[in-house]
């Protein structure tokens, strides 16, 4: 029947209307910003960089494979490798971004960069007050704002952020080095016990001699 979705729609709308006097779930609206709706696991606004440890420049996750940045459809990512290695989650040497830069003014949100890394360094963020007054400077973001600890990601993604760490804690044990094998024991030759004839019976007497 034509207009039995716009007829279910506002019966909806003036249930909660009517009845948010009387029962507090009814009341869908919040007095933002001092009333904060909680967020879910789910959502997303602008990306961030993962660091382990408490040094976020030395912990940083990247190793500047610019994967992210080819693959980026506003070609918002920007990034400089650097000249040196450093050990990366698996104990690997690996090069690290000497800069990365990210145009928040450019970015889509569209999360093509975290599907397509590797190495689970770039994840999506839940902060969407991002307003400035200075629209270039204050909206290309370097490593230093991007970074954020993976106590952070844990605290916006659990789920997804139990699986990653999961993930790096069985590509460390496989690249850890294994203990050496322990030198075979000697075993030592044991002589064969002596064997006693059986006594010869003699066909004849029927007596064994």
């Amino acid at each position: 029947m034509v207009g039995v979705g716009i007829l279910k729609g506002l019966t909806e709308t003036a249930l909660n209307f009517f009845g948010s006097y009387v029962r507090k779930d009814r009341l869908t609206t919040i007095q933002f910003p001092e009333e904060r709706a909680p967020r879910i696991e789910a959502t997303r606004n602008f990306p961030f960089l993962v660091y382990d440890g408490d040094d976020a420049m030395a912990g940083l996750r990247c190793v500047s494979c610019f994967i992210c940045e080819k693959e980026c459809p506003p070609k918002c990512i920007l990034i400089d490798k650097s000249t040196d290695k450093k050990p990366d989650a698996t104990g690997k040497p690996q090069f690290y971004p000497a800069q990365f830069q990210i145009d928040i003014s450019v970015c889509m949100s569209c999360q093509i960069c975290v599907e397509v890394c590797p190495f689970d360094a770039i994840k999506m963020d839940t902060t969407f007050e991002l307003s400035t007054q200075d629209r270039f400077d204050d909206l290309l973001w370097p490593k230093q704002r991007l970074a954020k600890s993976n106590e952070y990601y844990h605290q916006i993604h659990p789920t997804e952020a139990a699986a990653v760490d999961a993930e790096l804690a069985a590509a460390r044990a496989k690249a850890a080095p294994k203990p050496p094998a322990a030198p075979a024991a000697a075993v030592a030759a044991t002589p064969a016990a002596p064997v006693t004839p059986a006594p010869a019976i003699d066909p004849v007497k029927g007596s064994t001699t």
